[in-house]
């Protein structure tokens, strides 16, 4: 089977779903104040440079990829969810939304300045990191920033059966920060930095890491 099968499945099954209980839009009851941090800072630099276009990997209901566009980046989402991909058209049909995948980018070599994954990996085991970065790096051109926000622990995996309902089994991995920087450097990216802070909303009960890197 697909690997990427059982996250289809299931947020095909809960998109509308989804886009009820967390919205389309970047908010204070999911992102902290450091989270929205980072992002101004990713865009002010994307815009200072003129970098662009961007693109949002794994966009969901295109809530960053939004977030973006309204600090004037040049920014488009991609989500392995038709329905999710459908779900933010319809709410943000000014911008543009594509089905893909983080090892399948539907685009031409060297077509992106830069890059977001906030919260993409975390379906993905550690050893699947180095296939999510080679295709990064055919995408992007040399000098690019990539931004990701994922859920870390100490590589410890999560299953749960009939995922929201969907009939799928979902895996949620939640990897060391310094692995995830590791699988960078493996692929041929450059650390800007790495942050880890500790869970402080409502919904998390695991430290929340975000790295920066420049391919």
């Amino acid at each position: 089977m697909d690997r990427d099968e059982p996250a289809r499945v299931t947020y095909d099954h809960s998109a509308q779903d989804y886009v009820r209980q967390v919205g389309s839009e970047i908010s204070d009851r999911f992102e902290s104040p450091l989270d929205r941090a980072l992002l101004d800072l990713f865009a002010s630099e994307v815009v200072e440079s003129g970098a662009g276009p961007v693109i949002d990997l794994g966009c969901g209901p295109g809530r960053v990829t939004a977030y973006l566009a309204q600090r004037g980046v040049d920014v488009s989402g991609i989500d392995l969810s038709p329905q999710m991909v459908q779900a933010a058209g319809e709410a943000h049909p000014d911008l543009s939304f594509e089905v893909g995948s983080l090892t399948a980018i539907p685009a031409p070599d060297q077509s992106y300045g830069a890059a977001v994954l906030w919260y993409s990996i975390i379906h993905t085991p550690l050893e699947g990191l180095g296939e999510v970065w080679a295709e990064l790096r055919r995408v992007l051109r040399p000098g690019s920033a990539v931004l990701i926000g994922f859920q870390a622990g100490h590589n410890t995996v999560v299953e749960r059966a009939n995922a929201y309902g969907s009939g799928a089994t979902l895996t949620w991995h939640r990897h060391h920060v310094d692995d995830v920087v590791a699988a960078f450097v493996d692929a041929g990216f450059d650390i800007r930095w790495q942050i880890q802070r500790a869970p402080e909303l409502g919904h998390e009960d695991t430290p929340q890491g975000f790295v920066l890197a420049t391919r």
